[in-house]
This record gives C-alpha cells, sequence and structure tokens, in this order.
C-alpha cells in the first residue's frame, strides 16, 4: 500500500498520528515580556481540533533581548512553567505532537525593538529594507556560546513543560541561517569562511539541545534549500548541511527557502520561473527534497504550496517527504487537516498579500502579519476573515511596533528625568 496522509509515523519515540504537519507560523500572542496567553492556548486548542499529526509553533525567542517582533514568546527560564505546560498538554489532548521551534532572529528585527541587533558579522540589509532595519553588531565568541548555551537551555525548559519536541530554525535569514550563509557571514574564526566553519554554529546548538535533553525527545531543523540570493547559501551547501545533521541523528529536516529579502517561503517569484511539472506538484520546494531524499536518511518535511490532497499524496508516495507541511492554509480554514483526510482540497488558496504601498509589498513582512491578525481573531473565539484588508492590519501592526519601542523606552526616560 502506497503512503499517504491518513498513515502515522514513528519519529524518534514519538508517533505523528498523521503526516500533515502545521508548520511554524507567527502567532504575536504573548504578552510584551514573551509569556504565554490565553488567546495563544485557545488558537492552539482550535488547531488542535482540526486533526493535525503535529503542530509546530511559531519563533519561540531563546533570549528576551532579540525579538523578532511584539508578541513573541520566549523561553529562556521556567518563569512561565506553568503556562507552558498548559500550552504542551494539547498536546496529549488531541493526540498532536507538540513541537516548540526555537529560533534567534539576528538581525531581522525592526529598528527600535531591541537595543541592539547582532549577527556573525556587522552586515546590513540591502538598500529596500534597511530603512526598516539596523546594522547588527558583530557577536563576540563568548557570545556565540552563550546562546549555543541557550538553544540547550531553552529546549530543556519545553521538554520539562510537556512538550514532545524542538525545531531549530535555521531557515529564512534568522541568526541560524546567517551563520551558514556566506553573504552575511564574513567572519575569519572558527565560526566563518569554510562552509565546515559556518555551519559549527548550527552542528553545536543541536548537540548542546540533544545534552539537555532526553534521548526520546523529537529535535529538528528546519533548513533553506537556498538562499536564493547571489552569494549566498546554495543548494550544494544545503545538501552539504542536511548530510551532517543526518550524521549526528537529527529526527527530521523540514526544507525551505528564501529570507526577508527574497522570500521564496511564501512564494514569491523567482528569477528563473518553476518547471512546470513543479507547478503540477504544487509544492516550492519537492524538486529539491528529491535531491536530497538520495543523501540522507532522515525523515523529510516539505512545506509551502501543497493545496490538494492527491498532491500531497503523490509527493509522499514518491519517497521525496515524509511528511507535508501546511502553514497559511491553516489561518482560515483550521480544520482542514480533518477535510484533507476526509478526501477535499484546499478551501480557500492562498494569494499574495498587498498592502498597494510598493516598497511594502516588496517585503515578505505582509505574508508574516495579515496571518498573524487572523490568529489574534482566533484565539479570541472569533471565525478567520479570509477578505481582512492587508492595508488595514500594516497599519495596526504599525502602531503595535510603536507602542512596544515606546514600553520598551519608558524607564530609560523615566530615569533620565528623574536625574
Amino acid at each position: 500500500m502506497s503512503v499517504n496522509i491518513s498513515q502515522p509515523l514513528k519519529i524518534n519515540k514519538q508517533i505523528f498520528k498523521n503526516r500533515i504537519i502545521k508548520g511554524a507560523m507567527s502567532e504575536a500572542l504573548a504578552t510584551s515580556d514573551g509569556k504565554v496567553t490565553p488567546a495563544l492556548i485557545k488558537l492552539y486548542d482550535t488547531w488542535g481540533k482540526g486533526g493535525l499529526g503535529a503542530s509546530i509553533t511559531g519563533n519561540v525567542m531563546i533570549d528576551h533581548r532579540a525579538k523578532n517582533e511584539p508578541g513573541v514568546v520566549i523561553v529562556e527560564d521556567e518563569s512561565d512553567l506553568a503556562r507552558l505546560t498548559e500550552w504542551a498538554s494539547l498536546g496529549k489532548k488531541y493526540n498532536t505532537a507538540q513541537i516548540v521551534q526555537l529560533s534567534h532572529p539576528g538581525k531581522q528585527c525592526p529598528k527600535g525593538l531591541n537595543r541592539e541587533t547582532v549577527a556573525p558579522s556587522a552586515i546590513g540589509f540591502g538598500p529596500a529594507m534597511a530603512p526598516l532595519f539596523g546594522v547588527p553588531r558583530e557577536l563576540t565568541e563568548a557570545e556565540i556560546y552563550d546562546l549555543i548555551r541557550r538553544f540547550g537551555e531553552s529546549a530543556r525548559i519545553c521538554e520539562k513543560a510537556g512538550f514532545q519536541g524542538v525545531q531549530i530554525h535555521g531557515a529564512h535569514g534568522y541568526l541560524v541561517s546567517a551563520f551558514l550563509s556566506p553573504k552575511h557571514n564574513h567572519r575569519t574564526d572558527q565560526w566563518g569562511g569554510s562552509l565546515e566553519n559556518r555551519m559549527r554554529f548550527l552542528l553545536e546548538s543541536f548537540k548542546e539541545i540533544r545534552k539537555q535533553t532526553s534521548a526520546g525527545f523529537v529535535v529538528g531543523v528546519k533548513l533553506n534549500s537556498a538562499d536564493f540570493q547571489k552569494g549566498g547559501f546554495t543548494e550544494e551547501d544545503s545538501v552539504a548541511v542536511f548530510k551532517a545533521l543526518d550524521a549526528l541523528g537529527v529526527d527530521f529536516i523540514e526544507i525551505s527557502g528564501g529570507t526577508y529579502e527574497a522570500p521564496a517561503m511564501a512564494g514569491a517569484k523567482r528569477k528563473q520561473p518553476a518547471k512546470e511539472s513543479t507547478i503540477q506538484r504544487e509544492a516550492y520546494f519537492l524538486e529539491f527534497a528529491e535531491k536530497v531524499r538520495k543523501e540522507v536518511k532522515t525523515v523529510l518535511m516539505v512545506t509551502g504550496g501543497f493545496r490538494t490532497r492527491a498532491g500531497m499524496d503523490a509527493a509522499l508516495a514518491s519517497g521525496a517527504c515524509d511528511l507535508i507541511g501546511i502553514a497559511r492554509p491553516l489561518a482560515v480554514e483550521t480544520d482542514v487537516t480533518d477535510s484533507l483526510i476526509a478526501g477535499a482540497n484546499v478551501k480557500y488558496a492562498t494569494q499574495p498579500i498587498k498592502t498597494g504601498i510598493a516598497p511594502i509589498d516588496k517585503l515578505a513582512v505582509m505574508e508574516v502579519i495579515w496571518y498573524a491578525a487572523q490568529f489574534r481573531a482566533i484565539g479570541q473565539g472569533k471565525s478567520p476573515n479570509p477578505k481582512l484588508s492587508p492595508l488595514v492590519v500594516f497599519l495596526r501592526y504599525m502602531k503595535g511596533s510603536i507602542q512596544e519601542m515606546i514600553l520598551k523606552r519608558k524607564p530609560i526616560i523615566t530615569k533620565l528625568r528623574a536625574s
């Protein structure tokens, strides 16, 4: 019998009841200091009811000094363990594996959100994004070792809370991805230069997580197939990193691609048009998955582009991947997994989110915040709205970001006035 989406899969010691996995999407529902809220738990409870085999959370930061946006969850100590435990308990409630995506954004933090941004090297964005993102400070080696420790500590806390696993976010231009890319990593020490050095931060973070968690705890990685930027992380580089992770015993690797500047993960057009055969098979990164499948034994997950039950089953049957990642459709169709298993297709075909403001529409930011607005509605017990205005969402987002910056600077202002 050929493999299909309804069949279970054992990963490490965890049984995924089917092959449909919620890919990570930014929820922006935490408190200003990164604590879990009832709205976040309500959102995941709603998704859990929809039949998912596993659910990967949105970005969970490992350091409160490095937030990629307002409302992001932070796990760096046990101060929020009770709420984290409540969030994790949804896994057992719905027999859905709960996987926490651990992340550090590197330089991809809006200006003013944090006191500073850090990265492998002090390299800023190009002209299109420079107005929104500052030039980062280069990390010291001591800081690199501290971040590696933080990945392990955050994973340990997640396991203590009851989550079934974690995923290192190594894609989309965030810190791990920046270390991997020669375009963004110009270091001359053991953390830069050769690919062996550039992948060291990822591999050491993975080892630290294994060290601080139990043998049965699932540890995965999200990795770019390529950056789609000149002088960046290439497919050849990616295959080599896949092989290195496979040798270390990674439990699964999710294939994605692109960065904020070249957002292939959101389905943006690339310089070269996709082959017709690729379009017919729906998924953005399936062709690369077929290539890397020949090189590694680990479980592979492909996210992005899948819209039909037939397309998903065909991808699994071909052996190119073992798990199907669904992300944006879940923002407007929370029970899409049950529908797919029943034989239906995705109801709402997602379209590029456009505000009508050209500089904004060129970036990937709207592909994050429009969906976050849907999550906010679901978290409040409301129905999602597929016709929600992108411009209205953007204006609300900017208002929230400004308020976050004001709140963050208030103690400094008060101190200056007192002196």
